[in-house]
């Protein structure tokens, strides 16, 4: 380009800004017309979702000086410690945890920490490090807990958070929490912002919180009850009327107390029964396996290698629903989902649902599920890439105008197969790379985690709909327009971050995000917030 041209182009570009600053100072130009809506589009040109796994607020961040942590722990916490309560009859007050049924600690680790170890811990939260007569770290892989949609709602129970032991199926490890303050995360946390009212938006596990990241529904399986996926359509308890009640039936085997095992249930199947939602469907609300490779089901022998086997009771049929990704291409502005291992999961199967390094959970892609980016279209080409690309990307200052990324199992911090510390380390290598990007200077970071992973919260969601919000979960907001060193005490849920890319693309609001905001309302709250409040943008 020859000089002249640059300087018409530097000149060009210096003209937009100052005539975008001008608006934002305004209140005029583009948008809804007010400040901190122009000052969103002026100055955020890049937002990046870093999508984590499986812990609680309280579980990692209950310390925090100044958020709303642990009471009787934390000197900044609202609200008294509310008992944990049994599941029987009597809906007595624990006297003290069940035990952790099967052992605290993973397979393989180091010491290891049996079910008669965890026996008699007093009814409130602890350290999960100290607690057991031996001395665990953040870097220990616990077993893995209940998080699926109706257990949670049982655990929530209406609101008092007193039934997260009942109806675990690790009893009272529920209440462990760990000392986040030897996270990288922490650190970060303590210079940006942590938001301590962050709630999953749907109850239960990482399957239909990733789906509602997306697209802020439950997906649809069409004729379930006569179709491969009908044993798992679960059974849940009704009211007098015959009305659907957000409750698992139990099964006439069942433990009476929590105290002598774990809840057992007629069918905690992955399904809710036909019209559980009112609109006469039937709807996955825990994990099924995507329609397209990588998937946890293979497919059919001697059929389309790209597909998995639609007869499996788990696949679920590809979805048409409306995504944030396809208003963001619709209004052409770029994106893409990131997913660590994606590239080897898709030419080696052995990396799915493994404990190999690099690993793959299927059900963690959502995009994956939807017959807009199945395999061979444009669009996965163009969207669905894996994290090498997010990094060269960054690094080139190419990231799209949206960036979703979903690290693999082994740095993802789920119980079960991830620790904390892995998942700390590269979430925070990950920041500093974006840092040193190019785009950085207009640049928004949002980490938060998919769900709570069955782990308590003390913090009630507010009263929604009959998706959610669920428990409570971290969030940190990373971004040169950040207000520095606070704690956001703002109401956000999983959907705030689709409020957040809807606001600053211009997008129209997704139905589910729109019923959602209708039902806080109606039950007396107020809408979510769209993670504007941690910024200073004016």
């Amino acid at each position: 380009m020859q000089a002249s041209h640059v300087k018409i182009a530097v000149s060009s570009v210096l003209l937009a800004c100052a005539a975008a600053l001008a608006a934002a100072c305004n209140g005029g130009g583009g948008g809804d017309g007010d400040a901190v809506t122009n000052g969103l589009k002026l100055r955020v040109q890049n937002i990046v979702v870093i999508y984590a796994e499986n812990r609680s607020f309280d579980s990692i961040y209950g310390t925090f000086p100044g958020a709303n942590g642990l009471p009787g722990v934390n000197p900044a916490a609202v609200g008294a410690y509310v008992p944990q309560r049994d599941r029987d009859a009597s809906n007595s007050v624990l006297g003290a945890l069940p035990q952790t049924w099967g052992g605290v600690t993973a397979a393989g680790q180091t010491p290891v920490v049996t079910q008669a170890q965890s026996a008699g811990l007093a009814n409130k939260a602890f350290a999960v490090e100290t607690s057991f007569g031996t001395t665990l770290s953040a870097s220990t892989i616990t077993r893995d807990l209940y998080h699926r949609f109706f257990e949670n709602q049982m655990q929530i129970d209406g609101g008092a958070n007193d039934k997260f032991a009942a109806y675990a199926d690790s009893g009272g490890l529920v209440m462990g929490y760990w000392d986040g303050s030897k996270m990288a995360l922490w650190n970060v946390a303590k210079q940006y912002v942590l938001a301590d009212n962050f709630f999953q938006a749907a109850y239960g596990g990482s399957f239909l919180n990733h789906q509602y990241l997306i697209c802020a529904c439950a997906p649809e399986y069409p004729n379930a009850d006569t179709a491969a996926a009908k044993p798992t359509i679960a059974v849940v308890d009704t009211d007098a009327s015959g009305k659907y009640l957000p409750r698992l039936t139990l099964a006439s085997s069942s433990p009476a107390s929590a105290m002598d095992g774990a809840p057992t249930f007629v069918n905690s199947g992955n399904i809710v029964p036909k019209g559980y939602f009112g609109d006469g469907t039937f709807r996955a609300v825990n994990t099924m396996q995507p329609p397209y490779q990588p998937s946890g089901n293979t497919p059919v022998a001697g059929g389309d290698p790209a597909l998995a086997d639609p007869t499996r009771p788990t696949t679920l049929p590809p979805q048409t629903a409306t995504t944030i990704g396809d208003q963001l291409s619709a209004k052409g502005v770029s994106w893409a989902w990131y997913a660590g291992a994606w590239n080897q999961a898709l030419a080696d199967r052995s990396v799915i649902y493994n404990n190999t390094v690099p690993n793959f959970q299927a059900h963690h892609h959502p995009f994956n599920y939807f017959a807009a980016y199945a395999p061979g279209t444009a669009a996965r080409a163009q969207h669905l890439k894996d994290y090498d690309d997010l990094v060269a990307a960054a690094a080139a200052g190419q990231l799209p105008q949206v960036t979703f990324y979903k690290p693999q199992g082994n740095l993802n911090q789920h119980p079960g197969y991830a620790n904390i510390v892995a998942g700390d380390q590269h979430i925070a290598d990950l920041i500093a790379k974006l840092k040193q990007s190019p785009q950085w200077n207009n640049m928004m970071i949002i980490v938060t985690y998919d769900e709570n992973g069955g782990s308590w919260d003390h913090v009630a969601p507010p009263k929604g709909d009959l998706l959610g919000p669920g428990t409570r979960i971290p969030a940190i907001i990373v971004s040169p327009f950040a207000k520095t060193g606070t704690v956001d005490h703002t109401a956000y849920d999983t959907a705030s971050v689709l409020r957040l890319i809807a606001r600053r693309f211009d997008l129209p609001t997704l139905p589910g995000v729109a019923a959602r905001d209708a039902a806080l309302k109606s039950n007396g709250g107020a809408p979510m917030g769209d993670l504007t409040n941690a910024l200073n943008l004016m």
